[in-house]
């Protein structure tokens, strides 16, 4: 039977709990060794088989890889292709707070490739957005939203900053989002991406591109994320 404190709880939950707030707070981020069982146990005072049983929860769960020989650590966030998630839902799935800077938020009517994902005339105005995304105090992600200025020119001065913008598409503008096309590969890193990331120029780096459609089948939305490919990686299930 479970050891459990006075509330009931269970010993291996109650050290599962303080594991994530600390990677929570950005005390332990992703690389950072986890304590060993032997810690755990000598810590929380429970036997070896609690901190284990601990431990492998947190690893099933994706917050920690063990390594056999090394030790456990924090894992690097995943970003799941079978459902269609904002930056911040996927953040908060792993129980990271995400924040953003938006670095540009302004009309352009000079981006006909733009345009064309978005499936619009050469000609249209578009919503640029485009934010630095962090989590654990780090940076993890720059991302360029686009959107046709006909129908959300009100992004331009949206608090996306702190607000998800599929949040505020939903709620803002009453529109139902239902799928992604994506396309996924490598590119290297340019002067100010490097800086903007903190990584080395020429680092490579995961690059998605999605056009983001409504559950009517309108293109709603064109993104593209350049991801520090250090900081996630790709969790993907096939159905058959």
């Amino acid at each position: 039977m479970p050891v459990k404190n006075r509330n009931g709880i269970p010993a291996y939950r109650r050290i599962q709990g303080k594991i994530r707030k600390i990677i929570e707070t950005g005390d332990l981020r992703p690389g950072d060794a986890v304590p060993s069982e032997r810690e755990l146990a000598r810590t929380h005072d429970v036997s070896l088989m609690t901190a284990r049983h601990a431990l492998a929860s947190l690893e099933q769960e994706g917050a920690v890889e063990r390594r056999r020989g090394v030790g456990t650590f924090v894992a690097a966030p995943k970003i799941h292709f079978n459902k269609l998630m904002s930056y911040t839902e996927q953040m908060g799935s792993r129980s990271l707070n995400a924040c953003s800077k938006v670095l540009l938020a302004k009309i352009i009517d000079d981006e006909q490739e733009v345009n064309a994902r978005l499936a619009l005339s050469p000609k249209s105005r578009v919503v640029k957005i485009e934010r630095l995304r962090h989590a654990a105090d780090e940076p993890f992600a720059l991302e360029t939203c686009y959107l046709s200025a006909a129908q959300f020119s009100g992004l331009v001065t949206a608090p996306l900053q702190r607000d998800s913008l599929f949040a505020t598409l939903e709620r803002d503008y009453n529109v139902d989002l239902g799928y992604a096309d994506e396309e996924v590969d490598a590119t290297a890193a340019d002067q100010r991406t490097a800086e903007l990331l903190g990584v080395p120029k020429r680092e490579p780096l995961l690059r998605i591109r999605q056009v983001i459609y409504s559950t009517k089948g309108v293109v709603i939305l064109y993104v593209l994320g350049l991801y520090r490919s250090d900081r996630h990686n790709l969790v993907i299930r096939r159905f058959r």
